[in-house]
């Protein structure tokens, strides 16, 4: 009789078919961004279901937007959303060498090495890799400006708007050390105080840091000053209109008097609410709630500048941008708990009405306001700046940094190669594949630049050996030089990051050796298009389905 285990249907894949699939999988991964990589990388064009166009060559963007089905090449994806949370920057290389682990893996596998024995020289590797990051990276003064703008520039420089990165790093420098927080150990930096808005229009040298926020939002009422100079502000969280009472409850007139007596009251209410606004001497007031019609002639009469219904979160940073206070109930309202701002205006940006609050003193809120010539320019530069932002706020907390251009990775593979001669059995093999695997990443820039990879890589291991550790690929001039000298410098945790990620998940894809994967449950049918999600799995046993 046989035994049937598990349900009908079930698809398993065993031992080397399983790791080959798996493998195969990744790498192919990898492979679709491996040529974005670097200064001279292509940019990808995705298309979604609903022909939405993103144009980027964010490492991160372009797994996030492709619908990978596959299991394995959905952890490559994870490393990429890790490093991109952890540290922003760095997205396409820890793709390119966690694929490049893999392969090297692969060969060792096929050559009757044992996984384990790949996975615990693979780790001993990656734990002196980053003993040796630590000993070479070189301090950093957080209060010298230009360095920081040169490590800002280098994580521009790779991306859509390296033409404009000298205009664009000296807004995120600004912007991070304005709201960046001393602490005991040194700065700490919560990104959220920066607000990045976009509009298409003008072009990108027209952005701008303002020193206050930016609401997408317009002046209430068409009798407002459109313009506030030395501006008080309220922030207020209720709303300035009668509230409902919480039963149904009716009110009975017999009398037209007292239908006008109840009007008037009502008046009188929004009236006075005014009044306690103005008594604080506010002349600019934003309500995260709504204003009824009748307190916004009020409020237009008194000329103050109102806006309703701003988000919370706005609320939040304008209180850190204007030292304001948030109001929760308008009767605490007094002059201590208003913000100052130099300038609140309304001005349109293209068809859209937006307020300006700009001129704050020390604000540790700001806006980051991006133009470019059309929607999609303006989405890769918000994708840009984000990943620039992430890199000052790595620098600013962690004073730290290496060169860039593959000079890091190729200076530890150097070492590692002669580390591996130390450990025991076959782990040197794996220890030696790892230093090939870091070995592709200054390969790949050279290739993306177009330089022949061969004797780029040849001079780059002789300069190595010499002792000029900073040696890298300048793929904008396709030279081999030392990045120090060209300021190409990137953070160190950036780096550690992506060796930390990517051997992690390339350890846990080299352990599976067996794929069980259950078959679509003949479930009662559900609306049409409900489940059309789950279609992809059935590709695990031999193809892709990315292809």
């Amino acid at each position: 009789m046989p035994v049937i285990v598990l349900r009908e249907g079930t698809k398993e894949t065993k031992g080397r078919d399983a790791q080959k699939n798996n493998i195969t999988a990744a790498k192919l991964i990898s492979e679709i961004v491996k040529t974005s990589l670097g200064p001279r990388g292509m940019d990808k064009m995705l298309v979604d279901s609903l022909g939405d166009v993103t144009i980027t060559n964010d490492g991160a963007t372009i797994l996030k937007e492709i619908d990978v089905q596959h299991p394995a090449a959905k952890m490559m994806v994870e490393v990429a959303k890790s490093v991109d949370s952890e540290v922003g920057d760095g997205t396409t290389t820890s793709v390119v060498f966690a694929g490049a682990l893999l392969e090297k893996a692969e060969e060792l596998i096929n050559k009757d090495v044992h996984p384990s024995v790949v996975v615990d020289g693979y780790n001993a590797a990656a734990d002196q890799a980053l003993k040796l990051l630590e000993k070479i990276a070189i301090k950093v003064d957080v209060s010298d400006k230009d360095l920081l703008l040169k490590i800002t520039r280098t994580s521009m420089d790779s991306k859509l708007v390296s033409d404009d990165s000298p205009v664009l790093a000296q807004i995120v420098v600004e912007a991070t050390r304005q709201v960046a927080e001393k602490t005991d150990s040194g700065s700490k930096v919560d990104l959220d105080d920066i607000k990045v808005e976009k509009k298409a229009g003008g072009s990108m040298r027209d952005t701008k840091l303002i020193k206050g926020i930016v609401l997408d939002k317009e002046v209430v009422h068409a009798g407002m000053p459109k313009r506030v100079e030395s501006a008080k502000i309220a922030l207020v969280n209720s709303a300035l209109e009668i509230e409902k009472t919480e039963m149904s409850a009716e009110i009975r007139i017999s009398d037209p008097q007292q239908m006008q007596m109840f009007l008037e009251e009502e008046n009188r209410m929004l009236k006075s609410m005014v009044e306690k606004i103005k008594a604080a001497n506010a002349n600019v007031v934003l309500c995260q709630k709504g204003i009824d019609d009748i307190a916004q002639h009020y409020l237009a009469k008194a000329g103050i500048l109102t806006v309703r219904r701003v988000k919370e979160s706005d609320m939040t940073k304008m209180a850190r941008a204007t030292g304001a206070r948030i109001v929760n109930n308008l009767d605490d309202l007094t002059a201590k708990d208003l913000g100052a701002a130099e300038l609140v205006e309304e001005r349109k940006v293209e068809t859209d009405k937006w307020v300006f609050i700009e001129g704050c003193k020390n604000p540790k809120a700001v806006t980051i306001l991006i133009r470019g010539g059309s929607q999609r320019v303006v989405d890769e530069a918000d994708r840009s700046l984000h990943d620039a932002l992430m890199v000052m706020k790595d620098v600013l907390e962690h004073p730290a940094i290496v060169a860039g251009g593959g000079a890091p990775e190729a200076y530890i593979a150097n070492e590692l190669r002669q580390w591996a001669s130390s450990q025991e059995g076959r782990a040197q093999l794996a220890v030696q594949k790892f230093a090939d695997a870091l070995d592709q990443i200054p390969l790949n820039l050279a290739e993306n630049a177009g330089m022949d990879p061969i004797d780029t890589m040849t001079e780059l291991r002789s300069k190595q050996t010499k002792g000029a550790k900073w040696t890298g690929v300048d793929a904008r001039n396709t030279t081999v030089t030392d990045m120090f000298k060209q300021n190409v410098l990137e953070p160190l945790v950036v780096k550690q990051q992506i060796i930390k990620s990517a051997t992690e998940v390339v350890s846990m894809l080299l352990r599976i050796d067996d794929v069980i994967a259950s078959s679509k449950s003949k479930g009662p049918a559900g609306p049409p298009g409900g489940m059309g999600g789950m279609g992809g799995m059935g590709g695990m046993g031999g193809g892709m389905d990315m292809e």
